[in-house]
């Protein structure tokens, strides 16, 4: 893991409201169904980057959240859904490799692992992102408190 100064920037996409506990049932998962939709929309391209965006936390990570599927907005392009700014800041980014969704999952439990420790710094609890680099490699990346 390391720490990277990020710029703001804009996605758009598909969002949906879950929780830790309801994503832990398959049966009450949102976030599967979210991307199958992200997919089929056609919203992404071959130029396009593609972000999971996790926003309005209701009580940091216990309670309910939104996430997104989506894609980065050039500076100068106008949303044509709903569209959420990642705020510049800094952000301890953690690096997932291998099959996906696995390797991702296993990336969140090393974010989860990482921040139960009395050391660590503290979570923003504003906007994290998944950023794909490819098929089978993405950074999730926790914004921090400044």
């Amino acid at each position: 893991m390391q720490r990277e100064q990020i710029a703001s920037f804009q996605v758009q996409g598909p969002t949906c409201r879950t929780s830790n506990a309801a994503e832990f049932n398959p049966l009450n998962g949102r976030i599967g169904p979210l991307w199958q939709g992200f997919a089929a929309s056609g919203l992404a391209t071959e130029m396009s980057q593609v972000f999971g965006v996790y926003f309005e936390y209701a009580d940091r990570h216990l309670g309910e959240y939104s996430v997104m599927a989506g894609v980065k907005l050039a500076p100068s392009e106008a949303a044509t859904q709903r569209s959420v700014t990642i705020p510049a800041g800094e952000y301890l980014v953690f690096d997932c490799q291998g099959p996906m969704p696995a390797a991702l999952i296993a990336g969140w439990g090393q974010v989860w692992a990482y921040f139960s420790q009395a050391d660590a710094p503290a979570r923003a609890f504003d906007h994290d992102f998944e950023r794909y680099l490819g098929l089978d490699h993405a950074q999730i990346c926790i914004g921090l408190k400044a």
